[in-house]
């Protein structure tokens, strides 16, 4: 019996030596950190991960830790992978982040639109895993830059104080005390005000967003946000206004202008920590990145493909203010049109 169970183990463990020799893997061919996708690069996330851990930090730019939850997107990234997050100049602009890159050397970029298409050969090409769930007009289709969230220009207003603005028209009623987030020759925000001030049929005339201004700094109804019941902003920055007391400030985006704009995302093309970029990235664009994004009171780009497989924080989703439609997304055209008509009447008109 002892030698006929001895002589089955040995018969076993033969065959299982045999088995090992036939389906001996391949070794996995070398790592390129600077390739355009995980799967020509790395393989797999545990190698991007392994890689990007050797490299051990990774330098963000422009990203200030109150906008759309950036300081919790940073410090989990930070702790799950174990790499040390440098936070370069987070009040700068997009132009700024172009300049200083040679300077500061930044792995990753958020950029306006404009200043992402017209910096495309400064970016190393890389296709995040949710490539697809990303839209086309939204992207660059090599992989230089793509967006990651976008808002939409809203109202936000004080309900004790005026009743809710239905459109931008509205504002020229005489309790409304307005701000903008800015001087609009200077701040984004500001521009795009003045932008979804100026729709018709969804075209953008801006000469209608000025005269819109001009009317009521002559009323002098146009003020700081201190003092303002209504400021013409970013739907999450507004969206966090009323989060910190709902009483006291409320949202709306009015159906006639829903201006809308996205953040890009993108890699330098001599990122310091090349694997870290590319994972910083697959971070943003997953659904936990994502879901942090919207935390922010944003809308990430990959929130309608992830609503439809259930993987969208959907009691966030319901928080955002309510959108009329599809955005309107200005054209690089229409946008280089209205800035040079604002830099040559703004100041006079408005000051």
């Amino acid at each position: 019996m002892t030698v006929r169970i001895c002589a089955a183990a040995a018969a076993i463990l033969a065959s299982a030596g045999c088995g090992a020799s036939t389906t001996e893997s391949k070794p996995p061919p070398p790592v390129n950190a600077k390739a355009s996708s995980l799967k020509q690069g790395f393989g797999t996330m545990d190698r991007l991960v392994e890689t990007a851990k050797q490299e051990g930090a990774l330098n963000v730019i422009a990203l200030p830790r109150d906008w759309v939850n950036f300081g919790e997107i940073i410090d989990t990234f930070a702790g799950k992978y174990g790499i040390k997050v440098t936070e370069l100049e987070p009040t700068a602009n997009s132009r700024r982040e172009i300049d200083a890159a040679a300077q500061l050397k930044p792995d990753v970029f958020d950029l306006t639109l404009d200043v992402a298409v017209a910096n495309a050969r400064k970016f190393a090409p890389y296709k995040v895993q949710g490539w697809q769930d990303v839209p086309d007009h939204v992207k660059d289709l090599s992989g230089a830059w793509y967006a990651g969230y976008g808002s939409y220009m809203s109202l936000g207003y004080d309900p004790r104080a005026v009743a809710a603005p239905a459109s931008f028209a509205d504002l020229l009623k005489p309790d409304y005390k307005v701000a903008l987030d800015g001087d609009p020759l200077r701040s984004v925000a500001a521009f795009d005000g003045v932008m979804a001030a100026s729709l018709r049929g969804g075209e953008p005339q801006p000469a209608q967003g000025v005269e819109l201004f001009t009317k009521l700094k002559r009323e002098g109804r146009l003020t700081d946000p201190a003092k303002a019941n209504v400021i013409v902003d970013w739907d999450h920055l507004n969206a966090a206004r009323s989060a910190k007391n709902a009483e006291a400030w409320k949202v709306t985006i009015p159906r006639d202008a829903p201006l809308g704009g996205y953040h890009i995302e993108a890699i330098y093309k001599d990122a310091p920590h090349p694997a870290a970029a590319r994972l910083w990235e697959e971070f943003l664009f997953s659904d936990e990145g994502q879901n942090l994004l919207q935390k922010g009171y944003a809308r990430p780009v990959r929130g309608e493909a992830m609503l439809m497989r259930g993987t969208l924080d959907t009691e966030q989703a319901a928080k955002l203010p309510a959108a009329p439609g599809p955005p309107v997304l200005l054209t690089i055209p229409q946008t280089d049109a209205a800035k040079s008509y604002l830099k040559r009447q703004w100041a006079q008109r408005v000051g």
